[in-house]
């Protein structure tokens, strides 16, 4: 398909959402009414592959991946290819992932991303990049963790990157390994072993260094990055301004994908346990719930494929500000999550059948970003 910017503008109200049971009908609560954002949508452009992640830059303009392992960006309605990206592996779910602009850019200039590479050996490897993006060429890039196994199946990396308020930056890897079957006796104890760069969020400085309050995990004497571990596939990360807190999301196996907040040392059971089943049908654990294990805040049964998380902070759009969005790969529509006292109270369906929902991130400008497979698109939430 060529390449080519469609501006089709729908004018949609509070109806783009209806709640979990499917059913279309609106709030019945007159002051929820009354608060509703109306909403346009726009197709800000189409054709491409798998946008994997995006980012924008301090002037507004777009930075966004292709799985295969191109970068672009975005400026009004020119894109054009960045150069120097390091050799990529996109084989199997790998390639180039996510980007994320340092919130210190105006002073730093750095860019952070996520690739599959090759692991010294075969299979595949995990990494974070470090760089800056000078003339639409990266420079000075910097390799700041990198897996230290090999992801011999090429599946399961994971992986977002998100800043807390003191700048620190957090990154979601998946298992890897061999096998996603779960269980406590599966072959790949990735996510519960504290000292594997696999199944974890890692929590580490701009520079690459290790922040004070990082835990001491069991078994280990000292800090490390790891922050959290017991992570299957984690292709959700956000940090939430209004709680304060981490959110991430993860596939499950068959059913079972998760809602969490990631708090320090924590163990959040993958693959000992979960909501779903292995893909044979057979119960990855006797029960969903284990002692020391966290249990999520919200999990789909069956799974709608979570992928991708903001926050609505824009006040523009009215009773969803605060909300949470998840992105549904296998569901094919976008999740609005209301949240009190750090739960998630509601969930409504936006954007039913619009294809596979990849990413979701908030412009500077508040408007919503969502990036769309089959073909690959950006489309643009605009509160009126």
């Amino acid at each position: 398909m060529t390449r080519s910017n469609i501006f089709l503008a729908l004018a949609i109200t509070a109806l783009m959402s209806c709640s979990s049971n499917g059913k279309n009908t609106p709030a019945t609560d007159s002051t929820t009414q009354q608060n509703e954002p109306t909403v346009k949508t726009e197709v800000l452009f189409s054709g491409y592959e798998i946008i994997w992640g995006m980012d924008f830059l301090p002037n507004g303009d777009l930075l966004f991946t292709e799985k295969k392992g191109k970068l672009y960006r975005r400026s009004d309605t020119t894109i054009k290819e960045i150069t120097g990206l390091p050799e990529i592996n996109s084989g199997g779910q790998g390639g180039l992932l996510d980007i994320r602009v340092s919130p210190q850019f105006k002073s730093n200039g750095w860019i952070f991303l996520t690739y599959a590479g090759n692991y010294p050996g075969g299979g595949g490897s995990w990494n974070l990049l470090r760089c800056k993006l000078v003339n639409d060429q990266l420079t000075e890039p910097k390799i700041l963790l990198s897996s230290n196994s090999a992801n011999t199946m090429q599946g399961h990396y994971g992986s977002r990157i998100d800043f807390d308020e003191a700048g620190n930056l957090y990154v979601s890897v998946g298992e890897g390994g061999a096998t996603t079957y779960g269980g406590i006796n599966s072959p790949n104890q990735n996510a519960q072993n504290v000292n594997s760069t696999w199944g974890k969020v890692h929590r580490l400085t701009q520079e690459g260094g290790i922040p004070a309050g990082n835990p001491v995990l069991p078994g280990n004497t000292a800090t490390t990055t790891v922050y959290t571990y017991g992570h299957r596939n984690p292709q959700g990360l956000v940090y939430n301004p209004f709680t304060k807190t981490i959110w991430e999301a993860e596939h499950g196996p068959k059913g079972g994908d998760e809602v969490n907040i990631i708090q320090a040392g924590n163990n959040y059971g993958w693959p000992w346990v979960s909501y779903g089943v292995n893909y044979d049908d057979k119960p990855v654990s006797a029960s969903p719930t284990k002692e020391g294990i966290t249990d999520p805040v919200y999990k789909w049964i069956p799974s709608i494929g979570a992928c991708g998380m903001a926050v609505i902070t824009d006040p523009k759009f009215k009773s969803w500000t605060g909300n949470l969005l998840v992105g549904g790969l296998a569901l094919q529509y976008l999740a609005r999550l209301e949240i009190k006292d750090n739960q998630v109270v509601k969930e409504h369906k936006m954007l039913e059948k619009i294809g596979r929902v990849r990413h979701v991130r908030q412009a500077p400008d508040g408007s919503v970003y969502v990036s769309v497979e089959g073909p690959g698109r950006i489309i643009r939430l605009i509160p009126e």
